[in-house]
């Protein structure tokens, strides 16, 4: 996880397996602190900055001067608008990839990569099926392609975090799953190679393979941590990752958390633990 210290500066909290992760929420709920800025340097380096008055947000998780400072704002609308500072063109400029992920419930969407988060890009989505479609020559042509899937073909470009950690308590059979996408996945080579007069890209046929850990959070089908993280104290025993969902091992058994739920809370780090949770059986 990457975090912030109080005074802003940056942090990292890595979460290895069978090690407690315990934490106490502040803050008034709904509340979301400011996570700062960031400027591109270039194809594979950024800057971040911590938002200097530490204020709560007021847009996404940014405060209005920050997100005005951000150099990331330009990324969704510059194929359309052109615009985009000196850094970003740089990381635009490089190469990109178009790609069909699905998530554990079924739930499908389209996306782009820069060539260096080729990999880590749909791990931090949490796919579990996945087919790069396209190789472009840049950013701007690659959200092109993205847009044009989206309006001809109907997949979304984003899929919300609380659906995927929802569907990995139901997931669907590994089957169904690769059926699906390869489904979605031919629907969009087709228009790509007949609905789209675009020059600067070239299919692909590439499955993206998962990490073999993530078997484990697929197969406990667990329910999902229902304790609101507005306030409180929580903690368990981290066993497993998927995305950004953890597998937290309580005295009740395991639960799946959601941990972008705690993106802009302020967090005390420590020995803490979630209060018992009531577990009722499901019913068939």
């Amino acid at each position: 996880m990457t975090l912030a210290t109080p005074k802003g500066a940056a942090a990292s909290l890595p979460l290895p397996s069978r090690e407690l992760f315990g934490f106490r929420v502040y803050g008034a709920p709904g509340q979301r602190y400011c996570l700062g800025y960031a400027h591109s340097l270039g194809p594979t380096e950024r800057r971040s900055f911590s938002c200097p008055t530490q204020t709560t947000a007021e847009r996404g998780y940014q405060c209005g001067p920050c997100f005005a400072r951000d150099d990331f704002r330009f990324m969704h609308d510059v194929h359309r608008s052109g615009l985009a500072p000196e850094g970003l063109a740089a990381y635009l400029a490089q190469e990109h990839w178009l790609y069909v992920a699905t998530f554990a419930d079924g739930s499908t969407k389209i996306g782009t990569a820069s060539n260096r988060s080729k990999w880590t890009r749909l791990a931090e989505q949490g796919a579990v099926v996945a087919r790069y479609v396209a190789h472009a020559d840049n950013g701007r042509i690659v959200r092109v392609l993205e847009d044009a899937v989206t309006r001809h073909a109907g997949l979304p470009q984003a899929v919300r975090s609380a659906v995927k950690t929802a569907g990995l308590s139901r997931p669907l059979a590994e089957g169904r799953l690769d059926q699906a996408n390869e489904e979605h996945t031919s629907a969009v080579r087709d228009l790509l190679r007949e609905g789209i007069e675009l020059d600067g890209y070239r299919e692909v046929k590439e499955q993206w393979d998962p990490p073999e850990s993530w078997k484990q959070v697929l197969a406990a089908r667990a329910p999902v941590y229902a304790r609101s993280l507005e306030g409180g104290e929580h903690g368990g025993i981290v066993t497993a990752l998927l995305g950004q969902s953890a597998l937290l091992e309580l005295p009740e058994g395991r639960f799946l958390l959601d941990l972008s739920r705690l993106r802009g809370k302020r967090l005390e780090l420590g020995e803490f633990r979630s209060p018992p949770i009531a577990v009722q059986d499901e019913l068939f």
